[in-house]
């Protein structure tokens, strides 16, 4: 079974940076979209990012794009998720999601799995 474990969250003021990680297990995941969603409170969850597992393929929502990057450490099993330039409008729970179908990539369907979510504040 796959399991996906977010850490990394916390308090960051505004303009501040912070790099989450999700380590992945239970899995082959040489084929997986691995991808990040977040989800504040009384809004939807949105996508932010996903990655190819060979790290090939990347793609980021409007509002991150030149501020996050997604990246993988495919030996650690870990996707990470480097956040710069945060905004109070970023602050959310962050999820990591992972699923095998390429299509995925495009963020705007469910994933099959998800992790448990990390918690990311920012302060104006």
């Amino acid at each position: 079974q796959v399991q996906l474990v977010e850490s990394g969250g916390g308090l960051v003021q505004a303009g501040g940076s912070l790099r989450l990680s999700c380590q992945a297990s239970g899995g082959t995941f040489g084929t997986y979209i691995m991808g990040w969603f977040r989800q504040a409170p009384g809004k939807d969850r949105a996508f932010v990012a996903a990655i190819t597992w060979n790290g090939g393929t990347t793609n980021y929502a409007d509002t991150v794009k030149g501020r996050f990057t997604i990246s993988r450490d495919s030996a650690k099993n870990t996707v990470y998720l480097q956040m710069t330039s945060l905004k109070p409008e970023d602050a959310a729970v962050y999820y990591c999601a992972a699923d095998p179908r390429f299509s995925r990539i495009g963020g705007r369907s469910e994933y099959m799995y998800g992790g448990q979510g990390t918690q990311v504040t920012v302060s104006s």
